[in-house]
C-alpha cells in the first residue's frame, strides 16, 4: 500500500471515530467564543462604586448579601463555588454551586446582577467532562490526538499532488528535450 492510500484510508477511517465528540466539541466551542457577546450564555460584568482601596464590606457582609438572592440557593460558603473579585471595578462576581452567578458592589453590598451562568457547562461539555472524567481523558483527548493525525495526513494529501506536478514537468521536459536532440 503506498502512502498516499494509506493516509487516504487514515483520514476516512478517523473521520468516523472523531464524528459525535468533533460536533460536540465544535459547537461547545462556538457558544463559548461568544460567552462574553451573548448575556443567556455569561451574564455581563457590572461596574459597582470604584475605589482604589480595598473592598469597604468583608468577604461575611458580601456572603450575606449574596445568600438575599434566593435563586442563588447560597446558605454558606460550601455552597460558593468561586468568588471573582474585581477591585478595579467595584464588584465581587459569586457563582454558586448550582451556577447563580451574582455581581455585587464591593462597596455599598448592592446586587449588581443576578442570573444564571451557563458559560462553565457549556466549557464542561466542550472538553468532555461534562459526562464523567473518564469521558474527557479517554474519548475527548484521544480525538484531539486523531484530528492532529487527520490534519496532518490532510495537509500530506493537499501537499503532495502540488509538489508532483512541478517534478513531472521537469521529467517531461528533460524527456522531449531528449527526443528533440540528435
Amino acid at each position: 500500500m503506498n502512502t498516499k492510500r494509506l493516509f487516504r484510508q487514515i483520514h476516512y477511517w478517523l473521520s468516523l471515530v472523531v464524528m459525535v465528540p468533533l460536533a460536540i466539541m465544535l459547537l461547545a466551542g462556538l457558544f463559548l467564543m461568544l460567552k462574553k457577546e451573548v448575556s443567556w450564555i455569561q451574564p455581563p460584568s457590572q461596574t459597582g462604586i470604584m475605589s482604589d482601596q480595598a473592598p469597604a464590606l468583608s468577604m461575611d457582609d458580601l456572603l450575606l448579601r449574596a445568600r438575599a438572592v434566593p435563586e442563588a440557593e447560597i446558605a454558606g460558603w460550601e455552597d460558593v463555588a468561586r468568588i471573582d473579585l474585581r477591585p478595579g471595578r467595584g464588584m465581587a462576581k459569586f457563582l454558586s454551586q448550582s451556577d447563580w452567578e451574582i455581581q455585587l458592589d464591593t462597596a455599598t453590598g448592592d446586587v449588581l446582577s443576578s442570573a444564571y451562568r451557563r458559560s462553565d457547562w457549556i466549557e464542561a461539555l466542550h472538553d468532555g467532562s461534562y459526562f464523567a472524567d473518564w469521558v474527557k481523558l479517554f474519548v475527548f483527548f484521544p480525538t484531539g490526538i486523531m484530528l492532529l493525525v487527520m490534519y496532518l495526513s490532510g495537509i500530506y494529501l493537499f501537499l503532495i499532488p502540488r509538489m508532483a506536478k512541478p517534478r513531472r514537468r521537469r521529467v517531461l521536459a528533460a524527456k522531449t528535450s531528449k527526443e528533440m536532440s540528435p
